[in-house]
């Protein structure tokens, strides 16, 4: 009644009127004031973005850098409709929640295993005590198979050459968890191993959390014949010097002999002397050739029937103002192939043969003829009897990897 009382004296068609429906009024007058809320809570989340947008980087629980969030949503559930209204803004305010493109580090192994000679494990850069002898032979086992299970009847197999005691199990569960303890000393009770885990019926060495040398040896093999393959004899040098540094003896030596590590022994040897050709090919490449006549003599002698060796050799004592000897050399490995194997030399040592005979300019180094010989899967240019160019070599192959750790080896001269 208050309210008719005091509205009655308002004009009914002035500009202060009220409607004739009071409630209709009074909705009318709340939405008003909502709208006036609304775009002064979206200026205010503009702001607060703008702010938020140029703020320090914070660390993550990642350890990424990210910006604080800065599209937080709106009491009804929407991000800013400022934000829209400035879309630059808005995408500027997206990325900072990115994380770095920086690469991630290569985490650091929690053991490195030296396989190439005797056993041997680095667990925070000191030599650890590896134990009993069948212990060595058993952590040996697994580090040959790294990555992969191996089954406790092949270990039980392999320790106790055939005749397993009534002991084998007991022993051999004694021997892992002391291996643990050495590879783990950090490791809390009770709680699961990291390096040296159980696998089914069977252990395994964690590949993502340990090193082995043999693999070092092999990307430093595949380094040093791909810098041949570039003309780089100088770098093939250094890197087939930093492979063989890994020797300290034959792979495996507690369990050199065993079935299932003998064809990876057999692998790694091969692959070993093919490091030192192709050592002995580079520094021919770079000039030295003393000092590869005195590693190649020595190599030869270890091993008479390579043939790739004692090409090397023969033109390494030819360069070496050693005519006689590079002739009497091929000639000695000519009747030991037929003596021994009854067979000739191949083409390529004949070829040799001939052209130290009629000291062929294309022995020299550098060679008048053409390019230095810079390695063995670049040569210079020999003539034929055609009145042709060909390659005094064989192509050495690219080899970008070791898969299943095979290595392939091109003689140095090739066939007319």
């Amino acid at each position: 009644m208050a309210h008719e009382k005091a509205d009655a004296g308002i004009p009914p068609d002035g500009p202060f009127a009220r409607p004739a429906h009071q409630d209709t009024w009074r909705i009318a007058q709340l939405e008003r004031e909502i709208r006036e809320l609304r775009r002064t809570n979206e200026a205010l989340w503009a702001y607060m973005a703008g702010e938020l947008a140029r703020a320090p980087q914070l660390p993550a629980p990642d350890g990424t850098l990210t910006q604080p969030a800065t599209g937080h949503p709106t009491p009804h559930g929407n991000t800013p409709r400022a934000a829209a209204a400035a879309p630059g803004r808005a995408e500027d305010a997206r990325m900072t929640t990115r994380p770095s493109p920086r690469p991630p580090a290569r985490p650091r192994p929690l053991v490195e295993f030296r396989a190439l000679g005797p056993i041997e494990a680095v667990v925070g850069d000191r030599l650890v005590d590896l134990g009993a002898p069948k212990q060595r032979a058993l952590l040996a086992l697994l580090v040959s198979k790294v990555g992969k299970p191996v089954a406790v009847d092949l270990i039980v197999e392999e320790l106790w050459t055939g005749h397993p005691p009534p002991s084998a199990i007991p022993s051999l569960q004694a021997y892992v968890a002391n291996l643990r303890r050495v590879l783990e000393p950090d490791r809390e009770p009770r709680t699961a191993p990291t390096v040296l885990r159980t696998y089914g019926r069977g252990y395994l060495l964690d590949s993502r959390v340990v090193e082995v040398d043999v693999q070092r040896f092999s990307e430093r093999a595949v380094a040093g014949w791909q810098a041949l393959d570039a003309d780089d004899p100088q770098f093939a040098v250094h890197e087939f010097e930093v492979a063989l540094a890994q020797w300290r003896g034959p792979a495996y030596a507690e369990v050199a002999d065993a079935a299932g590590v003998r064809p990876d022994v057999a692998r790694l040897e091969e692959l070993r002397l093919s490091v030192v050709e192709g050592r002995c090919a580079a520094l021919l490449a770079v000039g030295a050739h003393e000092i590869a006549v005195a590693e190649l003599e020595a190599f030869v002698q270890d091993h008479p029937l390579r043939e790739y060796g004692c090409e090397l050799l023969s033109l390494a004592l030819y360069r070496a103002g050693r005519q006689a000897d590079a002739l009497a050399l091929l000639r000695t490995n000519q009747r030991r192939l037929a003596d021994e194997l009854g067979i000739d030399p191949r083409p390529a040592l004949q070829v040799l043969e001939k052209l130290i005979l009629n000291q062929s300019p294309s022995l020299d180094w550098p060679s008048p003829q053409g390019p230095a010989v810079t390695s063995p899967g670049r040569p210079p240019a020999v003539p034929n009897p055609r009145g042709q160019h060909r390659s005094a070599r064989r192509p050495l192959p690219h080899h970008a990897a070791l898969p299943g750790g095979e290595f392939l080896r091109s003689p140095l001269p090739a066939e007319l």
